[in-house]
């Protein structure tokens, strides 16, 4: 029961940031595209890891430095919008999902794989089975 209100308390943090991010008057967040892929809060609710996709990859560590110097700003704009005893501490992460994922498809469209041909093809009789039925 409790990691089912964690999770909501995950989506609830992650919607809220999305939409504050927008707001955000930061110059080095403003640079760039950024959306929060994933919240991961402690149980006891004092961190929340928050994964942030940037699109920008060079600017990355200039808009993480952005993102940690509003923490302050955001914990308080979601103290203010969420009903918790604790609002958790925000802890910034950069998301490589997309980035990891775009490398594994890279790899495996260059791999070299043959098309599967039917295994009787040669003697004309494909289906052998539909007999037998």
């Amino acid at each position: 029961m409790a990691s089912n209100r964690i999770g909501r308390i995950n989506e609830e943090i992650q919607r809220e940031l999305s939409e504050l991010l927008r707001s955000l008057k930061d110059p080095r967040v403003q640079k760039t595209m950024i959306s929060v892929t994933r919240v991961d809060t402690t149980n006891d609710l004092r961190y929340a890891k928050v994964y942030v996709s940037i699109y920008d990859k060079d600017l990355s560590k200039e808009v993480l430095k952005g993102l940690k110097s509003s923490g302050g700003y955001l914990r308080h704009e979601l103290a203010e919008r969420l009903s918790l005893r604790y609002t958790p501490e925000l802890v910034w992460e950069e998301d490589n999902s997309i980035t990891y994922g775009a490398r594994v498809l890279d790899i495996l469209s260059k791999l070299d794989i043959p098309a599967d041909e039917p295994e009787n093809a040669e003697d004309g009789n494909c289906d052998e089975n539909a007999d037998a039925e």
